[in-house]
């Protein structure tokens, strides 16, 4: 599984990484990113929940 991150529309609210830090991370911009490749088996479940939960919807896991 992938992820992704339309940081055009990205607000910056930190919920991503809160909730997956395995897979997404702030960056010095302020807005987040992905820093896994490949999403670790053990958090596909996180990286699904963080793509629901974020509040703009710019999350994408496949």
């Amino acid at each position: 599984m992938k992820a992704t991150i339309d940081r055009t529309g990205c607000i910056g609210c930190g919920l991503c990484p809160d909730i997956c830090p395995e897979v997404f991370q702030m960056a010095d911009d302020g807005l987040a990113e992905v820093i896994a490749a490949e999403i670790p088996t053990d958090a596909e479940g996180n990286a699904q929940e963080a793509a629901e939960s974020c509040p703009v919807s710019v999350i994408v896991v496949e």
